[in-house]
Protein backbone atom coordinates (compact mmCIF):
# COMPACT_ATOMS: atom_id res chain seq x y z
CA UNK A 1 0.00 0.00 0.00
CA UNK A 2 2.75 2.46 0.97
CA UNK A 3 4.62 1.81 -2.29
CA UNK A 4 1.49 2.90 -4.18
CA UNK A 5 1.36 6.18 -2.30
CA UNK A 6 5.08 6.94 -2.49
CA UNK A 7 6.68 5.96 -5.82
CA UNK A 8 10.09 4.30 -5.88
CA UNK A 9 13.05 6.46 -6.85
CA UNK A 10 13.61 5.34 -10.45
CA UNK A 11 16.53 7.74 -10.88
CA UNK A 12 18.89 4.98 -9.75
CA UNK A 13 18.62 3.32 -13.15
CA UNK A 14 19.79 6.50 -14.86
CA UNK A 15 22.70 6.74 -12.44
CA UNK A 16 23.67 3.13 -13.18
CA UNK A 17 23.68 3.97 -16.88
CA UNK A 18 25.97 6.95 -16.24
CA UNK A 19 28.35 4.79 -14.24
CA UNK A 20 28.38 2.11 -16.95
CA UNK A 21 29.17 4.82 -19.51
CA UNK A 22 32.12 5.93 -17.38
CA UNK A 23 33.31 2.32 -17.42
CA UNK A 24 32.93 2.14 -21.18
CA UNK A 25 34.87 5.39 -21.61
CA UNK A 26 37.69 4.24 -19.33
CA UNK A 27 37.90 0.89 -21.15
CA UNK A 28 38.06 2.63 -24.53
CA UNK A 29 40.84 4.88 -23.28
CA UNK A 30 42.76 1.91 -21.87
CA UNK A 31 42.45 0.13 -25.22
CA UNK A 32 43.90 3.25 -26.89
CA UNK A 33 46.69 3.36 -24.31
CA UNK A 34 47.82 -0.19 -25.06
CA UNK A 35 47.58 0.46 -28.81
CA UNK A 36 49.39 3.83 -28.69
CA UNK A 37 51.82 3.87 -25.74
CA UNK A 38 53.44 7.07 -27.07
CA UNK A 39 50.27 8.83 -25.79
CA UNK A 40 50.70 7.50 -22.25
CA UNK A 41 50.77 10.85 -20.46
CA UNK A 42 47.63 12.10 -22.19
CA UNK A 43 45.63 8.89 -21.86
CA UNK A 44 46.58 8.15 -18.25
CA UNK A 45 45.32 11.61 -17.31
CA UNK A 46 42.05 11.09 -19.19
CA UNK A 47 41.48 7.75 -17.44
CA UNK A 48 42.18 9.37 -14.07
CA UNK A 49 39.62 12.08 -14.87
CA UNK A 50 37.00 9.43 -15.66
CA UNK A 51 37.87 7.54 -12.47
CA UNK A 52 37.35 10.73 -10.47
CA UNK A 53 33.92 11.29 -12.06
CA UNK A 54 32.98 7.67 -11.32
CA UNK A 55 34.00 8.04 -7.67
CA UNK A 56 31.83 11.15 -7.34
CA UNK A 57 28.89 9.40 -9.00
CA UNK A 58 29.25 6.33 -6.78
CA UNK A 59 29.26 8.56 -3.72
CA UNK A 60 26.10 10.33 -4.92
CA UNK A 61 24.40 6.95 -5.45
CA UNK A 62 25.24 5.89 -1.90
CA UNK A 63 23.96 9.20 -0.52
CA UNK A 64 20.76 8.80 -2.54
CA UNK A 65 20.24 5.32 -1.05
CA UNK A 66 20.15 6.86 2.42
CA UNK A 67 17.78 9.64 1.35
CA UNK A 68 15.33 7.55 -0.70
CA UNK A 69 12.30 6.30 1.22
CA UNK A 70 11.51 3.60 -1.36
CA UNK A 71 14.08 2.24 -3.80
CA UNK A 72 13.21 0.39 -7.04
CA UNK A 73 15.45 -2.57 -6.07
CA UNK A 74 16.98 -3.66 -2.77
CA UNK A 75 19.32 -1.10 -1.24
CA UNK A 76 22.00 -3.78 -0.89
CA UNK A 77 21.77 -4.52 -4.62
CA UNK A 78 22.06 -0.83 -5.53
CA UNK A 79 25.18 -0.55 -3.41
CA UNK A 80 26.59 -3.82 -4.79
CA UNK A 81 26.14 -2.88 -8.44
CA UNK A 82 27.48 0.65 -8.03
CA UNK A 83 30.48 -0.62 -6.08
CA UNK A 84 31.34 -3.32 -8.60
CA UNK A 85 31.13 -0.91 -11.53
CA UNK A 86 33.30 1.59 -9.68
CA UNK A 87 35.80 -1.13 -8.73
CA UNK A 88 36.41 -1.98 -12.38
CA UNK A 89 37.00 1.67 -13.22
CA UNK A 90 39.42 1.95 -10.29
CA UNK A 91 41.25 -1.11 -11.61
CA UNK A 92 41.53 0.37 -15.10
CA UNK A 93 42.96 3.54 -13.60
CA UNK A 94 45.46 1.46 -11.65
CA UNK A 95 46.40 -0.45 -14.79
CA UNK A 96 47.00 2.78 -16.70
CA UNK A 97 49.15 4.20 -13.90
CA UNK A 98 51.32 1.08 -14.00
CA UNK A 99 52.35 2.05 -17.52
CA UNK A 100 53.97 5.13 -15.97
CA UNK A 101 55.25 3.54 -12.76
CA UNK A 102 56.88 0.63 -14.61
CA UNK A 103 58.25 2.86 -17.40
CA UNK A 104 56.62 0.88 -20.17
CA UNK A 105 57.24 2.44 -23.56
CA UNK A 106 56.52 -0.53 -25.80
CA UNK A 107 53.49 -2.78 -25.42
CA UNK A 108 53.45 -6.55 -25.84
CA UNK A 109 50.77 -8.07 -28.02
CA UNK A 110 49.06 -10.11 -25.26
CA UNK A 111 48.52 -6.91 -23.26
CA UNK A 112 46.92 -5.25 -26.29
CA UNK A 113 44.61 -8.22 -26.69
CA UNK A 114 43.67 -8.27 -23.01
CA UNK A 115 42.91 -4.53 -23.07
CA UNK A 116 40.66 -5.16 -26.07
CA UNK A 117 38.86 -7.92 -24.15
CA UNK A 118 38.16 -5.42 -21.38
CA UNK A 119 36.86 -2.90 -23.89
CA UNK A 120 34.46 -5.51 -25.31
CA UNK A 121 33.32 -6.57 -21.85
CA UNK A 122 32.60 -2.94 -20.95
CA UNK A 123 30.38 -2.63 -24.03
CA UNK A 124 28.36 -5.66 -22.98
CA UNK A 125 28.11 -4.33 -19.41
CA UNK A 126 26.71 -1.03 -20.70
CA UNK A 127 24.07 -2.88 -22.71
CA UNK A 128 23.20 -5.11 -19.75
CA UNK A 129 22.78 -2.13 -17.41
CA UNK A 130 20.34 -0.53 -19.84
CA UNK A 131 18.44 -3.83 -20.03
CA UNK A 132 18.43 -4.47 -16.27
CA UNK A 133 14.63 -4.84 -16.21
CA UNK A 134 14.78 -7.48 -18.98
CA UNK A 135 16.41 -10.62 -17.53
CA UNK A 136 16.66 -12.48 -20.84
CA UNK A 137 18.69 -9.67 -22.42
CA UNK A 138 20.89 -9.36 -19.34
CA UNK A 139 21.53 -13.11 -19.42
CA UNK A 140 22.62 -12.89 -23.06
CA UNK A 141 25.07 -10.10 -22.27
CA UNK A 142 26.37 -11.98 -19.22
CA UNK A 143 27.02 -15.03 -21.41
CA UNK A 144 29.12 -12.89 -23.76
CA UNK A 145 31.07 -11.44 -20.83
CA UNK A 146 31.70 -14.98 -19.57
CA UNK A 147 33.07 -15.92 -22.99
CA UNK A 148 35.35 -12.88 -22.88
CA UNK A 149 36.49 -13.78 -19.37
CA UNK A 150 37.54 -17.22 -20.61
CA UNK A 151 39.36 -15.62 -23.54
CA UNK A 152 41.11 -13.26 -21.13
CA UNK A 153 42.16 -16.14 -18.86
CA UNK A 154 43.67 -17.98 -21.82
CA UNK A 155 45.56 -14.88 -22.93
CA UNK A 156 46.83 -14.35 -19.39
CA UNK A 157 48.11 -17.89 -18.94
CA UNK A 158 49.83 -17.90 -22.32
CA UNK A 159 51.37 -14.46 -21.73
CA UNK A 160 52.75 -15.29 -18.29
CA UNK A 161 54.07 -18.63 -19.55
CA UNK A 162 55.89 -16.87 -22.37
CA UNK A 163 57.57 -14.52 -19.88
CA UNK A 164 59.48 -17.42 -18.35
CA UNK A 165 60.48 -19.09 -21.62
CA UNK A 166 64.19 -19.29 -22.41
CA UNK A 167 66.44 -16.96 -20.40
CA UNK A 168 64.24 -13.96 -19.66
CA UNK A 169 65.34 -10.62 -18.28
CA UNK A 170 64.18 -10.68 -14.61
CA UNK A 171 63.19 -6.99 -14.73
CA UNK A 172 61.03 -7.58 -17.78
CA UNK A 173 59.39 -10.56 -16.10
CA UNK A 174 58.53 -8.50 -13.01
CA UNK A 175 57.30 -5.57 -15.10
CA UNK A 176 55.06 -7.52 -17.44
CA UNK A 177 53.78 -10.02 -14.91
CA UNK A 178 52.45 -7.04 -12.94
CA UNK A 179 50.72 -5.62 -16.02
CA UNK A 180 49.21 -8.95 -17.07
CA UNK A 181 47.93 -9.61 -13.56
CA UNK A 182 46.15 -6.28 -13.22
CA UNK A 183 44.58 -6.71 -16.66
CA UNK A 184 43.41 -10.21 -15.73
CA UNK A 185 41.90 -8.94 -12.47
CA UNK A 186 40.00 -6.25 -14.39
CA UNK A 187 38.55 -8.90 -16.69
CA UNK A 188 37.48 -10.99 -13.69
CA UNK A 189 35.86 -7.89 -12.14
CA UNK A 190 33.85 -7.38 -15.34
CA UNK A 191 32.49 -10.87 -14.79
CA UNK A 192 31.63 -9.87 -11.23
CA UNK A 193 29.57 -6.98 -12.57
CA UNK A 194 27.82 -9.34 -15.00
CA UNK A 195 26.96 -11.76 -12.19
CA UNK A 196 25.52 -8.94 -10.08
CA UNK A 197 23.44 -7.66 -12.99
CA UNK A 198 22.11 -11.12 -13.78
CA UNK A 199 21.13 -11.75 -10.17
CA UNK A 200 19.47 -8.35 -9.77
CA UNK A 201 17.54 -8.61 -13.04
CA UNK A 202 16.14 -12.05 -12.15
CA UNK A 203 15.25 -10.99 -8.62
CA UNK A 204 13.30 -7.99 -9.89
CA UNK A 205 11.63 -9.50 -12.97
Amino acid sequence: MLSRLIPADEEFFGLFNQLAEHLRTAANLLDELFAEPHRTTELVKKIKDVEHLADQLTLSINVRIDKSFITPIDREDIHLLASRLDDVIDRLDGTARRMVILHINEVREPARKMAHVIQSAAEHIAYAVKAIKRPREVAAQAAEIKRLEEEGDQLYHEAVGALFAGTPDPIEVIRWKEVYETLEIAIDQCMGVANALHSISIKNS
